[in-house]
């Protein structure tokens, strides 16, 4: 986490009503002092969620995060089928997971049902099943309650405590100095301790999640499979990179307990997918921009030892270091990968759409927009595509065309803040300001900053004024501004 970013928690913090001061904490009144309600944990999350959103280590990667919903809606569906969401739960919180850059290996639940995964935790695990271990982990921590529960049971330190679960799980991301960073040192990081989830809150998360995630259809060896990676991890070194293991300590009980669990299950064994290999090469390239790391990454591909690598773990080096050549901006490089990268992916459809994918964004990055429109499948109803068939079509004179993909998708996806950017360019592109400054507001409230949309609704409010001619969109605008005007109120309201 950037020092920036942890500022910015602490500010959320305060004005949530949790003021540290060097003489004493000013403790706020949560509800009726027994049990954190869902309301005000929702609240909660999301102010931390527009510091996240702010944050430059947050990245709305459209192959990555379409990748991970495949992981998590599944989780989501089985938690509700086996009781563990309720439908309280699932309508009052947000359920959101917002993916980091960071090459640490770390995820975290925070408040109000949002959570948080780095790049790095991505780019180590070599099934979805591993990744999807720590998701329904996660979940569980959600859906049982073990942040309110955590406040019931130490009712005086709630917001000290809730203080040091945001700020401890996040900090540290970078390296191991980076605590210092929050501002309290020391007695920041003795708070972070009282907050670590209890043994038996980690036991609990452990059981459910296995269940969720078994339901879901993924194998439990997933989980013993990540336990044998982080129990390594723990025992080799902790140099900063593992801060998962600080907030998540690994225990040989958690692990032989899973392992007994796993057992009964009598389910196979881990199967690695070419689609998932890409997925983590996409990641590990993401959250490692160096140049000697990307250099490193393409040097992989060419070593003698390449040729004795398993297929998947051959896609996956091909993909990184095509897609490392690319950042590095060596086209010579890229179009030597790129055959190689086809044909370790073909017979798959899943891992073949990836690398067409690739192949499109490297053509945007090259500027060649119709070669990516060729490359890619336009008409697909898939995000990815959409978005970066939009793009392409902007810059090949097709802006109507992208105007109407994108306007049919938000009217569904309403808090696609990457959609809405890319329609604000599209009708730019058309000559139509009073809609994509709109467009743009609509991206500031899907991202939760009301103060930068309503500014946006004022300056589309002006241009109506002054003879936008639309003027069912003038309405809309005004709607609009006045909704984001309540939502103001009431976090002002909160302080």
């Amino acid at each position: 986490m950037t020092p920036s970013l942890s500022r910015r928690l602490a500010a959320a913090l305060l004005a949530f009503g949790v003021a540290i001061t060097p003489a004493r904490a000013q403790l706020p009144s949560l509800g009726d002092g027994s049990e954190m309600s869902t309301a005000a944990e929702r609240k909660l999350g999301e102010r931390i969620a527009r510091e996240l959103y702010r944050d430059p280590d947050y990245i709305d990667d459209p192959v990555l995060v379409e990748y991970v919903q495949g992981i998590w809606q599944p989780l989501m569906a089985a938690a509700r089928a086996r009781g563990e969401l309720t439908p309280e739960l699932d309508e009052r919180f947000a359920w959101q997971v917002l993916l980091g850059k960071d090459r640490s290996i770390n995820a975290f639940a925070l408040p109000g049902g949002w959570l948080g995964l780095h790049l790095g935790l991505v780019s180590v695990t070599a099934t979805r099943d591993e990744l999807a271990s720590v998701l329904a982990h996660e979940l569980s921590h959600v859906t049982q309650r073990h942040i309110s529960r955590l406040v019931t049971n130490q009712n005086q330190q709630a917001p000290l405590m809730l203080a040091a679960m945001i700020l401890g799980a996040l900090a540290a991301s970078k390296n191991s100095h980076a605590a210092a960073a929050i501002g309290t040192g020391a007695q920041a990081l003795a708070a972070q301790q009282q907050l670590n989830f209890s043994r038996d809150m980690e036991r609990e998360a452990d059981r459910i999640g296995l269940g969720v995630m078994s339901a879901a259809g993924f194998e439990p060896q997933g989980f013993v499979a990540m336990f044998e990676k982080l129990q390594q991890a723990a025992r080799l070194n902790d140099n900063g990179n593992y801060p998962y293991l600080r907030t998540h300590p690994m225990t040989s009980e958690r692990a032989a307990d899973m392992q007994s669990r796993q057992q009964l299950s009598g389910r196979g064994p881990l199967q690695p997918t070419l689609e998932h290999a890409l997925a983590a090469g996409r990641a590990r390239v993401i959250s490692n921009p160096g140049v000697d790391a990307l250099r490193a990454m393409v040097t992989e591909a060419d070593a003698g030892s390449f040729a004795a690598l398993p297929r998947v773990r051959q896609a996956g080096v091909l993909y990184a270091a095509t897609f490392a050549a690319a950042r590095l901006r060596e086209p010579a490089v890229v179009a030597r990968l790129q055959p190689r990268l086809d044909a370790a992916t073909a017979g798959d459809a899943a891992a073949q759409r990836l690398a067409r994918l690739l192949a499109a964004e490297i053509a945007m990055a090259q500027g060649d927009a119709a070669r990516a429109l060729r490359t890619i499948d336009t008409e697909s109803r898939r995000r990815p595509e959409l978005l970066l068939a939009a793009q392409a079509q902007v810059q090949t004179g097709r802006a109507a065309d992208a105007a109407q993909r994108l306007q049919t998708w938000v009217a569904t996806q309403p808090r696609d803040a990457a959609a809405w950017q890319q329609l604000s360019a599209a009708h730019a592109a058309q000559g139509q300001p009073l809609r994509a400054v709109r467009a743009e507001a609509e991206a500031r409230v899907a991202q939760l900053d009301y103060t930068a949309a309503l500014d946006r609704f004022k300056a589309a409010q002006e241009l109506a004024r002054k003879g936008g001619g639309d003027h069912i969109e003038a309405s809309i605008v005004d709607t609009r501004a006045r909704e984001v005007e309540s939502l103001l109120r009431e976090q002002a309201l909160e302080r």
